[in-house]
């Protein structure tokens, strides 16, 4: 059974003087455990619209979206809420990190919402993950203090403590340079198959898309494989075809 699917997926928005803008288009998408697809789009293809679909923060204007196979339009607001925050990892271009508060801190702010072992044991599974990112030896450090790359290891490590079943990587190298986001795609990759986690890297850039095993291409709303020929056009030298 598939994590995620959308089947025949649309979102459109009322315009103020009539009529409505379609913004996404009978979306077929199907998602499975330690998958890492990646979705390419130029800005205003629909990217951040599909991002809050697959979040389970939006619904859909028509089709059907099932997580774990449950549709969510039979899930409460309430429980997705919990579900999304349990199960939902977000990267993002910009790192959200919270001034003056340590790497530790930082990544233990979801924990913070957690129940039981997870709850008292934060600071521990805090740790632990920003060990795995590399970080042991920067959790007391604030994020003026840590590189660009340094504060995405962080977010990483936040996204990722509470154990989620999906991440969701919305620009993760955008403010990095080349080689900073490379390794960071590496990384992040690895930590992800390692949970079996399934991976969503939206973004513009073809290099980083190439990364992934399965790739889409987002155009006015449409959301379409990306075939072997753009493939090879899009796979950074030396890279994986």
């Amino acid at each position: 059974m598939s994590l995620l699917v959308l089947e025949a997926v649309t979102r459109s928005v009322e315009l103020p003087g009539g009529g409505r803008l379609e913004i996404l288009r009978g979306i077929d998408l199907e998602v499975d455990a330690g998958d890492h697809v990646s979705i390419v789009g130029r800005s205003g293809s629909g990217k951040s619209t599909l991002l809050g679909l697959l979040g389970l923060i939006d619904d859909p204007s028509s089709g059907r979206i099932v997580f774990d196979g449950m549709p969510l339009a039979r899930v409460s607001g309430g429980r997705r809420d919990r579900l999304r925050g349990r199960d939902v990892g977000f990267i993002f271009q910009q790192f959200h990190l919270l001034p003056g508060r340590t790497a530790l801190e930082n990544a233990m702010t979801p924990l913070l919402y957690a129940r039981g072992r997870q709850f008292w044991r934060r600071e521990r599974i805090a740790t632990e993950m920003l060990e795995r990112v590399g970080l042991g030896d920067r959790l007391q450090s604030t994020p003026d203090r840590l590189s660009g790359g340094e504060q995405q290891r962080v977010a990483i490590a936040r996204a990722l403590v509470r154990g989620p079943r999906l991440i969701l990587a919305d620009e993760p190298t955008g403010a990095l340079d080349v080689d900073t986001g490379s390794a960071v795609m590496a990384l992040l990759d690895e930590v992800a198959a390692a949970s079996g986690a399934a991976l969503i890297t939206i973004t513009h850039d073809p290099g980083i898309a190439a990364m992934a095993g399965r790739r889409f291409r987002l155009d006015e709303g449409v959301l379409r494989p990306v075939d072997a020929a753009d493939r090879a056009v899009a796979a950074p030298p030396g890279g994986a075809p």
